[in-house]
């Protein structure tokens, strides 16, 4: 059984899994790896119980200080290491974790335990003073940022971990304490901060997630990608999340930690990289993203780090995945058996169909089109829009009606707003698993990352056309079109699949019933889907409507209502897969 430290602490050792509810998605990711076999770190949980107290009073639990020292005191034991002292020292991450994935949205603190005494220690075990340096510097960036929300001053590597500290008391206000225990109670106090964080609550109010839930935060031990050129850190997805391609896709960044390539600070290595520095590693990776698929019946987001050439798995989740492989992975996991035809219906939203139903640059307008920019395509999509390098500033335009293009250097969970406004994102640097791609697949936003230092500045006022498919930005507006869905081998059988779940038929303007319609296109009310439920009631005697909002969530769950045998809409697919959803919520 999980081990409990009292009312608010539990220590992870696979033997069962606790409520996700309960330890969040990352604790219960690395409680569920630890169940399979695979080489997790080992880590407690300080629960979401935990949190909502402290969101209630204002303060850390009662005891739970104490908790969470039988939780370290336990992780030692599981290492072999001492929290806070040599000969050996044990590190922590401290990351948070909800209930629901929210990638990006709230706070980790790697490497802590450090200070001058476990740095000395680190180095002599190691052999390498570079490298615990280097831990030590990373450790007190990142306390700087996520505990005492400041940017940390730039580190003169010339000076002393004491002078570093004096100079972020300078910027910050306060010294990052060395004492690890102290360290840790303010780390975890900064995650449960964290979940009503700016970014935090717009994203949940973006995705309809709940207040109340509360934060998770797992501690566990540290393995360290900066090591040497055998270690480093990467993302793996199963299957492709951007095209649905059944094969694995990947980043990896030699000598480096994770929060490297998820920052878009930096720009990894394709995931062949780790195959010609550690083979043995990338292939016990690859068994176990296969393993992890099968348990979990869907393609999984796996962030990993490799230690002088073995593996560790830190978190694994259900991707989030591109509309354009949102069908085609639905319709492959159903046929191989994972799934079943029901389930792969509802796992593509009629929203994901629109937008890969939607317009694409016209091949014509390609041949004269004028390139500006080009990195690589990480959520697809066709976005046209004014370039502007400000989130607060795209969020202004948009509401006044502007259509606009964010480009930033790079992005991070702070650009949330201004991301949601744009009709694309384009970044300077970063890669296919960065804040940007990840955040832009999520939101299906078209998103083009890895542009290049300064590429983008000189586009800030004009025009451009963003196809997030190819990783192209051309001047100007160009011609676009829709692509037929009777093409799309997926979409042709979820199609099938759909209607056989439906109550509600939809059939494409070309279809004789067709003709026998009530045609709401002149109805003003019809248009607005709060009054498309009253319209449609009120057709008596009618078989089928097209036009206005009919074809919308909101129409399609009222021409159920109203007892509607057809509507008529093209392209077909979302609002048969609307009606399939309305089908099995009744």
């Amino acid at each position: 059984m999980t081990v409990a430290f009292g009312q608010w602490t539990l220590g992870l050792d696979g033997a069962d899994l606790p409520a996700r509810e309960l330890i969040g998605g990352k604790a219960w990711s690395v409680a569920r790896m630890q169940a399979l076999g695979l080489d997790a770190p080992p880590a407690f949980v300080v629960t979401t119980e935990a949190c909502r107290a402290f969101l209630a009073s204002g303060d850390t639990p009662p005891a739970l200080e104490a908790e969470i020292d039988k939780g370290v005191a336990w992780l030692e034991a599981r290492t072999g290491r001492a929290f806070g002292r040599g000969p050996r020292p044990l590190l922590v991450s401290v990351r948070s974790g909800a209930p629901v994935s929210m990638p990006g949205m709230m706070d980790t603190v790697l490497n802590l335990g450090v200070n001058d005494e476990t740095e000395a220690a680190l180095a002599a075990e190691c052999g390498d003073v570079a490298f615990a340096r280097n831990t030590h510097k990373r450790f007190l960036d990142l306390y700087a940022h996520i505990v005492l929300r400041a940017e940390a001053p730039a580190f003169d590597d010339g000076k002393t971990p004491a002078q570093w500290r004096a100079a972020i008391a300078q910027q910050c206000g306060a010294a990052p304490p060395t004492a690890p225990r102290e360290q840790l109670r303010a780390a975890v106090r900064a995650v449960f901060e964290s979940w009503n964080s700016r970014r935090a609550k717009r994203y949940r109010q973006h995705h309809g997630i709940a207040d109340d839930l509360g934060t998770a935060v797992t501690v566990q031990a540290m393995v360290f990608g900066n090591l040497d050129e055998n270690s480093g850190t990467g993302v793996l997805f199963s299957r492709n999340p951007t095209t649905g391609a059944r094969e694995p896709y990947g980043e990896y960044l030699a000598r480096a930690q994770g929060e490297d390539v998820v920052s878009g600070k930096f720009t990894p290595l394709p995931l062949s990289a780790l195959g010609e520095r550690a083979p043995l590693a990338l292939e016990a990776l690859l068994q176990a993203a296969h393993k992890l698929e099968q348990a979990g019946r869907d393609v999984q987001d796996i962030e990993f780090t490799v230690e002088r050439g073995k593996l560790y798995l830190l978190q694994s989740r259900a991707a989030k995945l591109s509309p354009h492989a949102a069908a085609p992975i639905a319709v492959a996991l159903a046929r191989e058996g994972l799934i079943d035809a029901r389930e792969a219906v509802l796992r593509v939203t009629p929203e994901q169909a629109r937008l890969v139903l939607s317009p694409h640059i016209r091949e014509e307008a390609l041949q004269s089109a004028s390139l500006l920019a080009s990195g690589e395509g990480a959520s697809p999509g066709v976005g046209i829009g004014l370039v502007v390098g400000d989130s607060d500033e795209a969020e202004r335009r948009a509401r006044l009606g502007e259509a606009v293009i964010l480009a930033r250097p790079t992005t991070s969970p702070e650009d949330l707003h201004g991301m949601i406004a744009a009709r694309a994102v384009v970044t300077e640097t970063g890669g296919a698993t960065s804040h940007a791609a990840a955040v832009g697949r999520a939101l299906g936003l078209p998103c083009v990352v890895g542009c290049g230092k300064g590429a983008l500045a000189a586009l800030a006022g004009r025009t451009v056309t963003v196809d997030g498919r190819t990783g192209k930005i051309y001047d100007g507006a160009l011609a676009i079109e829709a692509p037929d869905e009777r093409e799309h081998q997926a979409f042709a059988q979820l199609v099938q699949w759909a209607a056989q779940m439906s109550p509600l038929r939809v059939i494409p303007p070309s279809a004789p019933e067709a003709a026998q319609a009530v045609d709401l296109t002149t109805n003003e009310d019809a248009a607005d889907p709060e009054k498309i439920a009253a319209v449609l009631a009120a057709l008596k005697g009618a078989k089928g409507a097209r036009g206005g909002a009919v074809a919308s969530e909101e129409g399609v769950r009222a021409a159920i209502r109203a007892g509607l045998a057809f509507i008529v809409a093209d392209p077909v697919l979302p609002p048969l897969l609307a009606a399939a959803r309305g089908a099995t919520k009744a």
